[in-house]
């Protein structure tokens, strides 16, 4: 059985309360684009111009802001090259890994379930 809010409350007091950084984190990582760039980077690392066709409907400036988000919070790494024209990848960190490894579960779910869930 999965933990209950009232277990995690009583093992961490202020979780999740108004100040509280989770609300920071949950912001960045369940962000629509956040979840997206995340999942597509579970396949390994990936230049800019994949993982941009790679979630669909993201705008440049976006994607940017998105990665640095991640990147600033330890969830992605960025490698440049320094080769002309200029070569950059992005891969999940170790702490990326982690919460991916418990995030999919979930993605496969919504996916499995998006269409019934919509159409209600």
């Amino acid at each position: 059985m999965a933990v209950s809010f009232a277990e995690i409350r009583a093992e961490i007091p202020g979780v999740f309360d108004e100040a509280c950084p989770t609300r920071v984190v949950l912001d960045h990582v369940m962000s629509k684009w956040g979840v997206l760039v995340l999942i597509a980077l579970t396949d390994g690392t990936i230049r800019w111009g994949e993982l941009r066709r790679a979630v669909e409907g993201i705008s440049e400036k976006m994607l940017a802001s998105t990665l640095r988000t991640l990147e600033k919070d330890g969830f992605v790494a960025r490698t440049a090259y320094p080769e002309v024209p200029p070569r950059v990848e992005y891969s999940l960190t170790p702490l990326g890994d982690e919460l991916m490894e418990r995030m999919m579960p979930l993605m496969a779910w919504i996916g499995v379930h998006a269409g019934d869930i919509v159409e209600r």
